[in-house]
Order: C-alpha cells, then structure tokens, then sequence
C-alpha cells in the first residue's frame, strides 16, 4: 500500500506513457537507476509468469487430469515421485507457455477479454470458499486424518485408521499393523514407538466452531524430513529405543522458517503493478493507475487476510503442513472446504494463475519495449521494434525464451525467491523516487494524488530494503549485484539522457552546498591541489593549436583538482557566438579524447589580450576557483609578426603574479609525451633554485602517479653558494624530502652568488628585513625557531644575513639555530599579540606560515634592482613585487646573450639533465618596466636553450606541501 501510495503520486505528476514503474523511476532517479531497477523488475515479471504457468500446470496434474501425466508417479515415492512432477511441469509448462505466447501475439485485446472470464471464476471461488466456511458450522465435511501418537501417517500405508479390527469375535491385524511389525500375527514383533502409542483418527476440518484456530495461530515451524506432528496431543516415545522408520509418515518436504515463508509467499502479492505495466494502454493512466491499484490492494487484502484467518479456523493444522496430501490421500483441502463443489476451487485457482501468467507475459514485453526504446542499453534496442499497431513483437520473443528458463527451472521454491528480490527492489526505487521528488521540491513536482507524504515513502522504502534480508541475505546481495552490474553497463556504455531527474537535482543541490561551505576560507595546506586553468589558443577551424596541453593536465590531475580549458573568441557577441559555440565543442570533444574531467570555458572579447585577462579573473565559481594557470610558451616570438604574443604572454605573469596564482608554463609542449605513451626508464629533475611554496615537490610527485610518468625517477637539484656547507645541506634536504614522504634523489650543485642573482637577490632583501625585526623583538626560544623556519628555506639550509646589517654573509640551517640562540639572550615574555605580529613581513605580497619548514612561498623570485645600495630603500621598494628592475633590463639587445646567470645555469643544467626526461624549473617573475620584456624574454630563452621539456613554474605565494599529517 505504501509502495502503491508512492506509484500514485509519481503517475499523477503528469503524463505516463509505456513504461509503467520503469518509465517514474527512470524519470525520477535517472536512466542509470531506471534501466538497472528496469531489467531487474522484467526478468522478476517474467519468471513470475514461468512460475504462475508452473502452478497451472500442477493443479493440472495433480487434481484435474492425473492420468494426463506422461512421466508416471504412481507407485513412486520421495525424490522419485518429486522428479517425475517436476519432469511432467517441464513438457506441459512449455506447452502451455507456447500457447500463451502465441495469443499475446495475436493481440492484447484478447487478453483483456479472457481476463473478464478469468476474473469471474476466481470471485466465484472466493464466494465457495466463504460459503463453504460459513456450512462448516453447521455442518462440518467428513475428512479423516490418521494419526499414531501425534504423527500423521500416510494415508497409503492403511486401509482402516487402526492396528486390530474385531471380525465375528475374531481380532485381526490391518495393513497398518503389518507396516510396523514383522509378521500379521498378534505376538509378532512390532517398532517400539508403534507399540507404546495408540491409533486415533481426527477430522482434518473440524469447522470455525471448533476452536482450532487457537492451536493454528502461532507458527510451528520443521526442519526438511521431520515428521509432521500434531500440536497439543501426547505421544510416548521411548529415547533409549531404535528409530522408526519414517517413510510411514508424513514428513516436512522442506526446511521451514518464517523469512523463507515470506520470500515464497510474497511474488502473489506482486500484482500491483500490472496495471502500471499497461499504462501505455491506458486511456487515462493518470487516473487509472492510483484508483486501480489502491482498490486492488484494498480488496485483495482484505480476501487474503480473511482467508488465511477462516482457514487457519477451520482445518487442522497436521492437514494444513501436508503440502503433497499424503495424510489425507491427495484429496484438495480447500476444494473440500468450498461449496457446494471442491470443483469450484479447482478451477477457481487454475483460471488464476493462467490469468496471472497471461498478464505477465503481456506486461514484461511493453516494460522491455520501453527500455529499449529509450535506448540507454545498446544491444537492447533491437527489442525497440514492435508491428504495425505497436505489439511488442521481438521483446515477446525474448519474454517467452527467458520464461521457458524459469519452467526449465520448474521447482517453485526455487524461483520465488528471487523474484521476491527483484519486485521489492522495484518497489524501494519507487517509494525512493516519491520521498526524494517531494524532499527536493522541485517546480514540477505537482501531483494531481494528493494523499502522500515523503516519509511514508521513506518507510515503504526501509520496509522493502529490510524485507529483502530478512527473506534472504544472500538472495538480497544477488539481486543488487545484477542491479550494480546493470548500473554500471549503463553508466559507461548507455546513451546519455537529461530527463530533469531527481538525481540531477540532488547534485545541484550538493554542489551549491559544497560551494558556499568552500566560501568559508582558503583550504588547508594538507586539502590544496591544482586547480588549473589551461590558457588555449585556436586556429581558424576552431581546433586547439596546443592538445598536448590538454594531455599534461590529464598527467598532473592525480590531485584530482578542478580543470578549466579556456579560450577566447575576438570579436563581438552577437557577431561570433556561433563561432564560440563550435570552439566550445571543439574543446569538449579534446577533454573527452585526453580523458580531462573538467569545463571548457569561452569568452568573446574585442581581443584576444583582453579575453584571456576575463578568464583569468572569472574562471571558477565562488570558492572553486582555479589556484593554477598553465600556458604554453609562445613559439617564434623573436619574429616580429609574433610580438605581441609574447607581450600577451608576459601580461599573463603579471596577472598571474598579482592574483596570487600558480603558473605552469611548458616550453616545447609538441615534444611532451601523449597520455598513450610510456616512458620505461629516465629521470624528472627538479632544479630548486628557490623556494615556490612546494609546486616544484609537489607536481613531479603528481606527474609520477599518472601510467606515463610512472617509470621515472625524481631528482633534486638544488643551488649551493661557495661557502655553504654542501655536505650539510644534501642531509637537510634529504631530511626535508623524507618527512615530506617524497622519494627522490639529492644533489647539490655549488655556484657563485651571481650567477644566481636573478632569483636569490628578493630573497636576500626579505631575510634581511625579517633578521631586523627579530632582533627588536623580544622572543621566547621555541617562538624564535618557528619564525627561523618561516624565513628560512630550511631544504637549501643557508640563512643569509648581513653582519651589523652592513655587509652580507651566507650561513647554513646550524648557523641559522646558533642566531635563534643569540636572539634567545635577549628575549622577554611577550603577549600573543606581538607572536602574532612577528610572522607579517612588510612585504604583503609574500604571506608565509609560521609552522613552515620552509622560507616564504612564491615571493623570492621577482626582477630587482642591484644597484640600490641602501638597505632601507631597497626594503621599501620590497612592498611592490614590480617595483625593482633587473641589472640586464637597460642591456642592449646585442649583450643579452651573454647574460652570465642565464648562460651559466644553462650549462649547468644542460650538463647534469641533459638526458632527462622533463626539467622543472623556477620561473622569475617579470619585469615592471615593459621596455625590459624582450631582455626577460631572452633570458628565459637562455636559460632553456637545449633542453627537450622544460615545465616553468612560478608559485603562487601560499605553500602547497606539508611535512604534518
């Protein structure tokens, strides 16, 4: 009722066509959850009407035309018997099932006209069977059962319920007595339990005034072979004497319990969907479907109930247990019970299930014909097609094929079961879509039904799930293993619908949740992976110029991060958003291909500097924004036509750099490895000239969780001054790279200050401020050692300071904890405020972490001015990342090349990663003077000359990379 109060409201909430329960669960909770509850409801329809053809075909046998059998059982017993019925079920199951076919073919018309005959003969067996109760009390029918001790015997092994019968004052022994002793005299020898037990005989339907229904009222329930014993009547047996042979009785045919009962039980009870089965056939399903259904249940449960009530009332329960009607000689209990013929609920029950089993193979067809044609299973959809006038005519086929398996099958309790599993399924989804439709409250939702409320849904739906284990646990996990299965076929190979489903709506739902908890701040170091932003460029086709770009992403997204392919289109919108469209789905169609989970992202702008500045700013929503921007370093820019991509480009740093964003620039991406190559063997070499917040670390770790990079090595290099003490810091780094769980290679490289200058000269400049600053303040010693390895860049393990702030001098990680000691002379308690205070530079533009191993992130590599000789201009002129130039910007073109830094690093790296299969890099950040741009572009050229791959990478002034848990 709460499955059909659900059905209801879903059929009501606008037009069903064929489909029925498939069609509201499918639009509810989408095609994956549609198709997969679908075929599971189909193959639970159809096995149900293999197994309704299998109860026709027993009533058949067994009380209409016994003779008809072909496979004899008269004279069989146990097993053998079992296997000749179920061999007989076997050929006229098929017989039958071909009929049925066959008139479902020729038309459903038919089917509704023999379902009126149908139905007629059931309510007038319904209507014998309550007179029949009703004659009971007046006068109850002769129905013998006999029973020695409390065992009901079999009624085959006697010829007179008892174990002497006097003849003309002569005693002599009956048939009864010679099946349990050894001879037919009266001393003869005789089974121990016979002997101490006496034979009586009761009636098997003692009528409703009998009082019975107290003793039938609990369950009783038997282990497989057990002897069915009357409740309530003594028996002696003697636990020291031999068994008695059992075959003289009637015995349990299976093991019973209360869950098993119900999972055989429960498929009689299915019929609530037949009519939403059919409701393509409907004229008005909206109306039909919640009045039809509720009216069925409410009548047919008031029948079963009283039924189950009056009978359990009525007849014995010995008689009720004897499934085969051994003790009673195969009469028909219930026909016994009708009136005034047990014929009536012979053919009663054998319309029913002919009904039942014609109604099953009409509607499995039209639910596989509507699966089909929605087409969301490929190999399905041949079933699709149908006749002229719309009869389902391959999916009859395949009906009838997986319906001779079931009869195949022919053991009833073997059948039902799963079925019980499949239709519960059903009905969960059902009752699921119903709470989840009225819980999102979407503008459609609009019922005409309005008697339903989402928690009687969910109760429906907790009731069939928790009805599913406790029939059968391991039924239950089979029957959601199809369904995954069919779910996941469905996901990967199925076409793609946009139903408006509830699914759909949940995902909104949550994304919008997820969204506004993410406003409440940055993420954590621990949460922060790369959130890129790919920077594309397309040709006049609208076809990306650069798709290894789009596979270098795919490379680095084991951080499992946000991804944003965009472009820009020039020109107006109303002019070119055509144009935007086709690049839109050009970069659909690449993200696909390469396997990218992400967001293309066009923008029309008047030009394409322009553009790429809006993707900059807007890319993202709310707090998913993109952390990372990767371009791809522009070729020919040296000729003239192409100068102002490389202006284009070097505006991209400067944005990148104020925005606070990563950048990842790849210089030769054509030469990059697709993501269907594999490298066996070679090295990724990071080259750690300063410290970027942990993006060197951290994407080269990326990069090796991915099938093309596995293979490689990693190697560190980093830069040593003349002075320092190498062997020391190799140790510190490897310390570093051990607790950072990263396993890589370490080697130090020693070099002059300048040929470092480019980068190390900012970093000077912060250590120096910074050192000033510790020394007016007064610190406690553990206060102290966190602010030395925030300013510290703990993995090269040198501090630069100046000696009274006058000249410069370079001192390793150990000389860094000897200034702490220093500072530790002179320290006070301070409030928390000023500890606070100590961890701001003045440089705002470099935020650092007080708990950091490492120096300040991103901030140490922009273009300086070396001939500011004073230390507090050069310390105001660090509040502006753009504020100092480079000492080659005012260079002429003819000196460039000959820039020492560029030159010398160059042949540095090109002798020790020459053969190295990618090269990281650190970026320095662009000039502010734009007369400097070509200079930086050379010095960049310089720097890479003769290497293969070679990943720039700029940070983005936050640390990326924890040692902490």
């Amino acid at each position: 009722m709460l499955t059909a109060i659900s059905m209801s409201a879903i059929a009501t909430n606008g037009v069903v066509p064929a489909g029925g329960s498939y069609y509201m669960i499918s639009r509810s909770l989408g095609p994956e959850f549609g198709g997969a509850v679908g075929i599971c409801f189909y193959l639970g329809t159809t096995f149900a009407g293999a197994m309704y053809i299998l109860g026709c075909i027993e009533i058949l046998l067994i009380y209409i035309v016994p003779q008809a059998a072909i496979f004899k059982i008269e004279g069989l017993e146990g097993l053998e018997a079992e296997a000749a019925l179920l061999n007989n079920m076997r050929v006229y199951g098929t017989i039958v099932l071909s009929f049925m076919a066959l008139l479902v073919f020729v038309g459903v018309k038919y089917v509704n006209k023999l379902a009126l005959v149908f139905l007629a003969c059931v309510i007038l067996s319904i209507l014998a069977v309550y007179a029949g109760v009703i004659k009971t009390a007046i006068d109850p029918p002769v129905f013998p059962v006999c029973l020695l001790g409390n065992r009901t015997l079999v009624s085959k092994g006697y010829d007179v319920c008892a174990k002497v019968i006097e003849i003309d004052n002569e005693t002599i022994t009956t048939k009864l007595w010679r099946s349990f002793c050894d001879s037919e005299y009266l001393n003869a020898t005789c089974d121990d339990y016979f002997s101490d037990n006496n034979v009586t005989e009761i009636q098997g339907i003692p009528g409703v005034t009998s009082g019975i229904l107290a003793e039938n009222l609990f369950g009783n329930y038997f282990e497989k072979g057990m002897i069915v014993e009357k409740r309530g009547l003594a028996s002696q047996v003697d636990p020291d004497s031999s068994a008695s042979s059992t075959n003289r009785f009637v015995l349990a045919d299976i093991t019973s319990f209360f869950t098993l009962l119900v999972g055989i039980y429960f498929p009689s009870v299915t019929g609530i969907m037949a009519g939403s089965n059919r409701s393509g056939d409907l004229r008005d399903a909206q109306k039909s479907i919640p009045i039809g259904t509720i009216a069925a249940i409410t009548t047919t449960s008031t029948v079963y109930i009283s039924c189950v009530v009056l009978f359990g009332a009525c007849i014995e329960g010995v008689v009720l247990r004897d499934k085969f009607g051994e003790g009673v000689n195969g009469n028909l209990v219930i026909g016994t019970l009708a009136w005034p013929s047990p014929w009536v609920i012979v053919f009663g029950s054998f319309f029913s299930t002919c009904g039942a089993g014609l109604q099953s193979l009409t509607g499995a067809p039209r639910l596989l014909q509507a699966i089909s044609r929605d087409g969301i299973i490929p190999f399905l959809r041949v079933f699709g097609h149908g006749k002229a006038n719309g009869e389902p005519t391959w999916a009859l086929l395949l009906t009838a094929s997986i319906c001779e398996i079931g009869i195949i099958i022919a053991s009833l309790d073997a059948v039902a079961p799963i079925l019980s599993m499949f239709f519960l399924m059903c009905y969960m989804f059902v009752n699921l879509a119903c709470a989840l439709q009225t819980l999102l409250r979407t503008p459609n939702w609009r019922p005409r039904f309005k008697f339903y409320h989402w928690a009687l849904s969910f109760l429906g739906m907790s009731l069939c799930l928790s009805l599913m284990f406790i029939c059968s646990w391991y039924y239950a996990i089979i029957a959601m293993g199809i369904a995954t299965c069919i779910y996941k076929y469905i996901e990967f190979c199925g076409a793609e619908k946009e139903w408006g489903d509830g699914i759909r709506g949940i995902s909104l739902s949550a994304a919008r949740f997820a969204l506004m908890r993410l406003e409440e701040g940055p993420p954590h170091t621990k949460n922060w992976r790369p959130q890129i932003l790919v920077l594309v460029s397309m040709d006049a086709e609208q076809n990306v110029e650069q798709p290894r770009l789009i596979s270098l992403t795919n490379q680095l997204k084991a951080g499992k991060g946000l991804t944003i392919v965009g472009t820009s289109v020039q020109g107006k919108f109303l002019d070119n958003y055509t144009e935007a469209q086709r690049a839109d789905q050009s970069l659909r169609k690449l993200m696909e291909t390469e396997k990218v989970k992400g967001f293309p992202q066009v923008v029309i702008s008047s030009n394409l500097r322009d553009g790429t500045s809006h993707l900059i700013q807007v890319g993202g929503l709310g707090g998913l924004k993109h952390n990372t921007v990767m371009v791809s370093w522009p070729r020919n820019w040296k000729q003239p036509e192409f100068h102002q991509q490389f202006r284009d480009f070097i505006e991209v740093v400067r944005e990148t750099t104020v925005a606070s964003l990563a950048l990842l620039v790849p210089k030769n991406v054509s030469s990059y490895p697709s993501n269907g190559e594999r490298f066996t063997e070679g090295h990724i070499d990071v080259w750690w000239i300063v410290h970027d917040g942990g993006m060197l670390m951290l994407l080269p770790f990326l990069l090796r969780q991915h099938k093309v990079w596995r293979k490689c090595k990693m190697r560190i290099f980093t830069v040593a001054q003349l002075d320092d003490n190498s062997i020391q810091m190799k140790k510190d780094v490897m310390t570093f790279l051990y607790h950072l769980r990263i396993d890589a290679q370490v080697e130090v490289v020693e070099m002059h200050d300048g040929d470092i200058s480019a980068y190390t000269y900012e970093k000077t400049l912060v250590m120096e401020e910074r050192s000033q600053i510790l020394k007016q303040m007064h610190l406690t010693k553990n206060e102290m050692e966190r602010e030395i390895q925030s300013i510290t860049d703990s993995s090269r393990g040198s501090i630069r300071r100046k000696k009274s702030f006058a000249s410069r001098s370079h001192h390793s990680i150990d000389e860094g904890a000897r200034v702490a000691e220093q500072l530790e002379e002179e320290s006070v308690d301070v409030s928390n405020t000023k500890q606070v205070q100590l961890i701001h530079s003045k440089d705002a533009s470099t935020p650092t972490s007080p708990t950091s191993l490492t120096a300040p992130a991103g901030g140490g590599n922009t273009w300086k001015d070396n001939k500011a000789a004073d230390k507090g201009k050069n310390l105001e002129a660090g509040k502006d990342p753009f504020s100092m130039k480079p000492e080659w910007e005012n260079l002429n073109q003819t000196d460039v090349r000959r820039m020492h830094t560029a030159l010398r690093l160059n042949e540095v790296i090109t002798k020790k990663s020459k053969e190295a299969k990618l090269i990281l890099l650190n970026m320095p950040g662009p000039p502010k003077n734009r007369m400097g741009e070509e200079n930086y572009m050379e010095f960049l050229e310089v720097l890479t000359e003769g290497l293969n791959r070679v990943l720039l990478v700029r940070g983005g002034g936050r640390e990326v990379i924890t040692i902490y848990s």
